[in-house]
This record gives structure tokens, sequence and C-alpha cells, in this order.
């Protein structure tokens, strides 16, 4: 099976070959594939870190081979908005994008712990189905964050619920669990990670803290509960 490597900063994966399809969730620069599918100017592409599925832009993908993949280096850049020189020029980088490296400790990389991770994307706008600085939605934030720490979750909610073990009370976590809310329907529609048994970081309007108890999530600026509390789990 071929197999590519992003050459941008941030792809967007899209649910069909259209640019005007939906975007489903978000390649980063170094993150690779493998190309199930070509039609036209778009294919059809497997992500090896999570599993997802889409269509992406034919530029914004180089092939490689499987030797490259066995050989490669990589290292994941900590930091927020670093550059990145290529033989075609400066790249911007986002959190979790992937770059070779000789250096087992280059100097981009930060050893903070997952809480501190998490508040380097405060104030970044939430966008549907966005995994980087310039846009994130609540299951791409923490999936990033954990992926920067060397933690594989999955791309959705509704998956990341099913991995760690369940906490009884919102008392019993500890700063980088995940807490789950649900909808009306009772289905897994949001994630956030705890910063300590009170407050919460999450991706909703924008990346941001709020306080956090049995009930689910407290917004002072609306004077309410904004998301109702399924579960927490420790990852």
């Amino acid at each position: 099976m071929n197999k590519g490597i992003c050459t941008v900063s941030v792809a967007a994966i899209r649910a069909e070959q259209s640019h005007q399809s939906e975007m489903v969730s978000q390649l980063l620069y170094g993150e690779t594939i493998d190309i199930l599918q070509t039609t036209g100017k778009f294919m059809k592409v497997k992500m090896h870190f999570d599993g997802y599925e889409g269509w992406i832009d034919a530029q914004q993908i180089s092939s490689i081979s499987d030797d490259f993949l066995t050989q490669r280096k990589t290292q994941l850049v900590f930091n927020p908005m670093q550059m990145y020189n290529t033989s075609q020029g400066a790249i911007l980088l986002s959190m979790g994008s992937e770059v070779n490296s000789d250096n087992a400790n280059p100097s981009f990389l930060s050893q903070e712990t997952i809480a501190e991770t998490a508040k380097q994307f405060l104030n970044v706008p939430y966008l549907w189905s966005g995994r980087s600085f310039f846009g994130i939605d609540c299951s791409g934030f923490v999936q990033l964050v954990y992926k920067t720490h060397g933690i594989s979750l999955p791309r959705e909610a509704q998956q990341q619920s099913e991995i760690g073990d369940v906490l009884s009370f919102v008392e019993e976590s500890k700063p980088g669990d995940l807490a789950f809310f649900e909808n009306e329907e009772g289905l897994i529609s949001h994630v956030g990670m705890m910063l300590n048994t009170q407050e919460i970081i999450h991706a909703y309007g924008k990346v941001r803290i709020d306080e956090v108890d049995s009930t689910g999530i407290f917004n002072k600026e609306l004077n309410k509960h904004t998301h109702k509390l399924r579960f927490l789990r420790s990852i």
C-alpha cells in the first residue's frame, strides 16, 4: 500500500473529495498516512496515528517508502508555533507536528506536565474537527495534549470515553484526567481535561478554564452549567 507524509502546517481531512465537503479532522506536518485511493486531485487516506480516514488534497502529501517509516527518528513538537526549516523553506508548526531529528532531546521539546501542556492552548479558537493551534475542537484538544506526552488517544470523544479507568467522584480526579459530558440523548458529546478537582480546561468557543462539579461544567460568564457530567476517566 502506498504511503505519504503531510508537507504543510495543517491539512484538512474531508468527508468527500471536494474542498467544499465537511472537514472531519486535520493532518499535521510530518504525520504519515496510508493512501487508500486517488481520485483526481484528492486522495482517500488513513492516518497512522489514530486510524482516522478521509479525503485530502493530494498536493499536501508527499509519497514515502516503507523504509522511510522504519528508519525514521521522529520527535513531537511540544512547544507552540515553532518554525522548522526544510529544504523548501520555513514551515510554521503546531503542537503535535512531527519532525525528524537525530537529537534525542532537541531544544524545542518541553518536559512539562500534561496539565501545563494543556494550558498552552488557552484561547485557541474552537474549530469543528480542528486539531491545531490554528483552531481545535474538544476531542482534538485532549488528543494532541496526550500525543505530546507519548500517549495515543482516538480522535472522537465517544471513543476516548472507552479508554482508562472510570472514577467514581470528581474529587478523585488528578490533573490530566479526562471528564466526559453527555447531551440530552445521553450520548457523549464533549470532553475536557481536569486541572484539579474544581477546574477543567476544554474547548468551548475557545480553549478555556471553567469550574466543574458533580453536575458538570459551570460557566461563570453565563452563570449556568453548560455541560452535564457523565463520568471521568484516568488514562
